[in-house]
């Protein structure tokens, strides 16, 4: 393996950027990069830096969202009731982050080991892909966000919990979950994105001070600017995309790249 370089830490962070908010897996490219090309593998630490970068971009991007929330969440805590739309929202999300932080907790090792075997992210690219084609093509959009349940956002929620696996893909289960559910495309994106936060930010609690206590070098500031970067040109590509066309070219591009990686791993027995 060659040594981790500053190239390779732009290039991860820029996939990081892109495939954390298209539904196309993050975790399957950043596990998939190394491995096809011969690079050092960073290891579930360097990915939890790069989340920062993608943290940054999200709270940049959704800020007066996030006042708002934040504003509607204190409502809640004082007055133990939930009357706005706001307040509404800001406990969908906490419903909707548990199953993520639970099986996330549970399922830490294997998130590192096999789940990372090339062949099982293949495979979950593909199914993947099928059944987001088929979620977006299949289901009405009669729903916005105002009209999200207690029962959908644990629904959408739950789907995350897939989203361990590389392949699968955060934005890509929840997204799928929305619309499957009728969500119309622009609130099964937003929901999603604003969903990822939780469990980015608690990722981060948890690993970043092991990260801090090791050293911080120049790969991982790279990696780190990179993500936060090409993460808000993802955001905002996506927002205004979906607008005109479907997730039909993510679903392709998800097909595309699992038969290739079905095939490096028959190339290399």
């Amino acid at each position: 393996m060659n040594e981790l370089t500053l190239w390779h830490a732009a290039v991860l962070g820029t996939l990081q950027g892109l495939a954390e908010f298209l539904p196309i897996s993050s975790s399957a490219h950043l596990s998939l990069a190394p491995w096809a090309f011969g690079w050092t593998t960073p290891g579930l630490d360097f990915d939890v830096a790069l989340h920062l970068g993608t943290l940054v971009a999200l709270i940049g991007f959704f800020r007066a969202e996030w006042v708002a929330l934040a504003r509607a969440a204190l409502n809640v805590a004082s007055t133990q009731r939930v009357e706005t739309i706001a307040e509404r929202r800001a406990v969908f999300l906490v419903i909707a982050t548990v199953p993520a932080a639970v099986f996330g907790l549970l399922l830490e090792q294997q998130a590192e080991t096999i789940f990372r075997a090339p062949a099982l992210t293949a495979t979950a690219l593909i199914v993947m892909g099928a059944l987001l084609w088929w979620a977006d093509r299949a289901a009405p959009a009669t729903r916005t966000l105002s009209d999200m349940t207690s029962t959908q956002a644990l629904l959408i929620g739950c789907a995350q919990v897939f989203a361990l696996i590389p392949g699968v893909s955060r934005s890509g289960s929840t997204i799928t979950a929305a619309r499957a559910l009728s969500f119309d495309r622009q609130s099964a994106a937003v929901f999603s994105f604003l969903m990822s936060m939780p469990i980015i930010a608690a990722a981060a609690v948890l690993k970043v001070p092991k990260l801090l206590a090791a050293g911080v070098d120049a790969q991982i500031i790279v990696g780190i600017a990179t993500a936060a970067l090409s993460s808000w040109f993802a955001i905002a590509m996506l927002l205004r995309f979906i607008q005109r066309h479907g997730f039909a070219v993510f679903a392709i591009y998800r097909f595309a790249l699992g038969v290739a990686v079905y095939a490096l791993v028959a190339y290399r027995g």
